[in-house]
């Protein structure tokens, strides 16, 4: 099944990516509480989904020629910005990454359909759950900081 390991691999590098980059935003921007606290637990979450997979991935193997999370958090996520209109930025980004997340396990789960595999559907159905709800929270976050980043002078 090289076909389904090459998803199981960007599921997993794919979750790894995104808990890697809500931590960087979480450090980036400890000043707001609300993101420090909130894009902690977010990042478990993403961790939860990977031990999860962990037994699917011994089970499928991972196809290693996957690279598009990695070239995701090294062009979007390495460093944080400063500011505002850095943390509106970073938001989005860590929206990209999430949305990688969320087709990813869309993709995983028609496969899991197609075996038959009810362990893998599971997974694939809870994770693509939580990350609708990281994206959620992402998009709410957003809508706060816009008007902030984009209006307020930041020479006042």
């Amino acid at each position: 099944m090289p076909h389904l390991s090459t998803y199981v691999a960007l599921a997993d590098r794919s979750e790894q990516t995104l808990a890697e980059s809500f931590r960087a935003v979480a450090e980036g921007h400890a000043a707001e509480a609300d993101i420090f606290h909130t894009c902690e637990m977010l990042a478990r979450w993403s961790d939860g989904h990977r031990d999860r997979l962990a037994p699917v991935v011994s089970r499928y193997g991972e196809d290693d020629s996957i690279t598009e999370p990695e070239r995701l958090h090294a062009s979007g996520l390495a460093e944080v910005r400063s500011g505002q209109i850095g943390l509106l930025r970073d938001l989005q980004d860590l929206h990209v990454l999430a949305t990688l997340v969320q087709t990813t396990w869309t993709v995983v789960a028609q496969g899991a359909q197609g075996l038959r595999d009810r362990e893998l559907l599971s997974i694939a159905t809870s994770a693509n759950a939580e990350t609708s709800r990281q994206l959620s929270w992402l998009n709410t976050r957003m809508k706060a900081a816009a008007p902030q980043a984009l209006i307020v002078d930041p020479k006042e």
